[in-house]
């Protein structure tokens, strides 16, 4: 199983099968078999496969760890970015079938709901996840920094929950939101829980010696720079 996910073709395979969702909502529309209401459902079907690829890009880690599977990261960034731009869809969608591409009318509706800002703001905070996806990003910004940036994704997945809990609400269908809701904690869960076990495991005399050292680096004078005197026969060269 681990030298297939090494193959040429895996990523190319994970590709179709993630643009599959898209294929099936477009010839469901161009079919007219997405129901009654078929601008909704092309809406609400690109939302929901936003939470499914970002449920599933939260699942690279901790599959790839508990399973000792280091090649599953090399599909992190596929999903990550078939996330934002299902999300990106979502959005369009709703901004062409819903408001008929009005930027103003989109404004005051995103203000006006909360749960469409939520959304909203969620889909922001991938934006700069997307953007610096790449190798060079990360040479760029230095792999502390990106990843501190890319810990970003638990606000959009927190975000993503809430948005789809409170749109939801309004039919009160909470079933799925249950399921989505327990995945996402479930995965937040576990990344929460392996960071308390390393520093637990972590030796304790270490911590201090590092709390120790950063004390000091507090507690010492800082050199004092001395301005040279210009005279002003130098001055006026």
């Amino acid at each position: 199983m681990r030298k297939l996910l090494l193959k040429p073709w895996a990523k190319p395979v994970l590709f179709v099968l993630c643009a599959l969702p898209l294929a099936w909502l477009v010839a469901g529309a161009a079919l007219d078999r997405l129901g009654a209401n078929p601008a909704e459902a092309l809406i609400r079907g690109l939302g929901d496969w936003t939470l499914r690829f970002l449920c599933l890009t939260l699942a690279v880690t901790p599959l790839r760890v508990r399973t000792a599977t280091p090649q599953l990261a090399r599909f992190r960034r596929m999903l990550g970015l078939f996330t934002f731009f299902y999300g990106v869809l979502h959005l369009l969608a709703y901004a062409w079938l819903d408001k008929g591409f009005d930027v103003g009318e989109v404004a005051r509706d995103i203000a006006k709901r909360p749960f469409i800002l939520v959304g909203f703001l969620a889909l922001v905070l991938m934006a700069p996840l997307a953007a610096t996806s790449w190798n060079r990003a990360i040479k760029a910004l230095g792999a502390a920094r990106w990843q501190k940036l890319h810990k970003l994704v638990y606000a959009v997945a927190v975000l993503a929950i809430l948005h789809f809990l409170w749109m939801r609400s309004g039919k009160r269908l909470y079933g799925e939101v249950w399921v989505y809701g327990s995945i996402v904690a479930l995965l937040l869960g576990e990344r929460l829980l392996r960071a308390f076990s390393a520093r637990k495991a972590a030796p304790a005399g270490s911590r201090w010696a590092q709390a120790a050292i950063k004390k000091e680096a507090a507690r010492a004078p800082r050199p004092q720079t001395i301005s040279p005197v210009v005279s002003p026969a130098s001055d006026s060269r």
